[in-house]
């Protein structure tokens, strides 16, 4: 066995079977439930083409089959490909082509325009719905298959060719250059780098067979825990990797939102141990309905909750401390490009001007200056945050981007996820941002050109820059400063009207300011500055 997600899989369902794997509103699996309904989809799709090597599509809300069609991708040897469900149309076109899906599993509420998409991509064969399925709509399309009818006439035999720690993870991220790209991770490499560092339940292991001899052995912690964030995002999946490489459940909460009410009655029901949320714009409402008059929510099960995406604010973080002061309170910083960097301990987690700071292994972590030289512990500069050691082999399909993002330093590989650091005397690294002008809105990641375009699409909108400006809840909200066509004075409502046409509805700019002229450079290029300090300073 290597360390193939799959095999890891596999070898705690052969000794945690009967022990409950994940909980999805009203549905509950046990692993050994879970592996005979993934080894169904797998060999169904396996029927359909999908071999080594393929991408399959994961185009759902949070549900047991998102699980079930991961693990079942990475049986075949195939690839699962995040897919926003987000998405309007044209934003899902160039996700299907780029990625190379060869099959797409889609809520059936999505499936017409799945199949339309379908329809003009000969590679996208299969379309399978979850929650029903009715006819093929379009002629030329590929039919729309039932899930449930897919595994019911599949075998559920484990019969899949041996696999290696080379087969790959994509996880499709907004990234802070365009359209997203995919981040290409060895299994072995993301094991070790993103998945709890290679010691699911705090026990380091150097074989793939320890997983398993952990478990039987008591010697690892499992616990329950609870992704708040949708399995859309890779931050989720990765939650649930590693709670269930220790044997132990793994709880979504069902849908398409965030429901924090929901959140805290699960917390209860299911006696959530560990909960991963991203940044203020999940843990304040939490907090609002745990201090609100007269709440009663049971949170007494938690020992960790931890934000990875998007740190906790200050205040926010004090909130949590002082509502929840038997909870120990993680800010973890890392990305889709590098993995898990460090976390911030509690009492330790603020560097400079108050910004967070964590501890990060020498071994692996640095923080470069614009000549790939090192920032000297306690000088002050700032410089890029970079990662080695085990680290992705670049985007997929786009050669320009990984050699500019992963770099060769002294011989020695790194990525530059494109965040400013600098060094604490101490050895902290504190980190200041994105060095690019991506907004950062609960953790989605927004590009700024793109909803530019949308903005400039409507017919009275002659020119415009977005920012991000400081939000208390979403860390940033999506800012507009337009500048309208002569005698034209279009409302934010219009505006947000018009960009949820072409544009997934959380990069819809939240405000809008009209001026007279939008400043750009000589060249063309905008003064994004200049636009920064109009939304700051004046909200429509």
């Amino acid at each position: 066995m290597e360390f193939n997600i799959a095999d890891l899989l596999e070898s705690m369902v052969d000794v945690a079977g009967d022990q409950t794997a994940v909980v999805c509103g009203a549905r509950r699996l046990t692993y050994a439930e879970l592996d005979a309904r993934a080894n169904r989809l797998a060999n169904f799709l396996k029927s359909r083409g999908v071999t080594r090597g393929s991408h399959v599509g994961l185009h759902l809300f949070n549900c047991v089959e998102y699980i079930e069609a991961m693990l079942a991708a990475f049986k075949l040897r195939a690839v699962p490909v995040n897919v926003n469900y987000r998405y309007v149309e044209a934003e899902l076109r160039y996700v299907c082509d780029n990625a190379d899906l060869a099959a797409i599993l889609t809520q059936r509420e999505f499936a017409p325009m799945i199949q339309r998409i379908a329809s003009e991509n000969p590679k996208l064969a299969t379309v399978i719905a979850v929650g029903g399925a009715a006819a093929g709509d379009l002629a030329d399309a590929p039919e729309v298959i039932d899930y449930e009818q897919a595994l019911a006439g599949a075998s559920d035999a484990r019969d899949f060719e041996p696999r290696s720690a080379d087969d790959l993870f994509i996880v499709y991220t907004g990234g802070t250059t365009g359209m997203p790209k995919g981040v290409m991770w060895r299994h072995e490499d993301v094991f070790f780098a993103g998945l709890q560092g290679g010691n699911p339940g705090g026990t380091p292991i150097s074989r793939p067979e320890e997983l398993a001899e952990n478990y039987r052995s008591g010697s690892a912690m499992s616990v329950t825990m609870m992704p708040t964030a949708p399995l859309i995002h890779g931050s989720a999946q990765w939650t649930a990797l590693i709670c269930m490489f220790t044997g132990a459940k793994v709880v979504l909460q069902p849908g398409r939102s965030f429901d924090p009410k929901r959140v805290l009655e699960l917390i209860g029901e299911e006696q959530v141990a560990t909960l991963t949320l991203v940044g203020d714009a999940m843990a304040r409402p939490l907090m609002e309905l745990l201090t609100a008059p007269g709440a009663s929510y049971d949170v007494s099960s938690l020992i960790v909750v931890a934000s990875a995406g998007a740190v906790l604010s200050p205040v926010v973080r004090e909130q949590m401390k002082a509502t929840l002061p038997d909870v120990m309170i993680i800010n973890s910083f890392g990305s889709t490009e590098s993995g898990h960097f460090g976390s911030a301990l509690p009492g330790e987690e603020t560097g400079v001007d108050g910004r967070p700071s964590f501890y990060m292994d020498a071994e692996t972590s640095a923080v470069f200056d614009d000549d790939y030289r090192p920032i000297e512990p306690g000088s002050g500069k700032r410089g890029w945050l970079a990662r080695g050691g085990r680290i992705p082999l670049g985007y997929y399909k786009d050669e320009e981007k990984t050699k500019a993002r992963f770099v060769t330093i002294d011989g020695k590989r790194w990525v530059l996820p494109g965040d400013f650091a600098t060094v604490e005397a101490d050895g902290r690294v504190t980190v200041f941002g994105r060095g690019s002008e991506c907004i950062n809105s609960g953790g989605e990641k927004v590009f700024p050109e793109e909803v530019e375009e949308a903005l400039k699409s409507h017919p009275d909108v002659f020119d415009a820059l977005v920012v991000g400006v400081d939000d208390e809840r979403w860390m940033q909200r999506v800012a507009a400063v337009v500048e309208p066509r002569p005698g034209k004075h279009p409302t934010l409502l219009e505006l947000q009207e018009h960009c949820r046409k072409h544009i997934a509805g959380y990069k819809v700019p939240r405000q809008a300011t009209l001026v007279d002229k939008v400043a750009r450079f000589q060249t063309g290029k905008p003064d994004y500055a200049w636009a920064k300090k109009i939304a700051a300073s004046e909200r429509t």
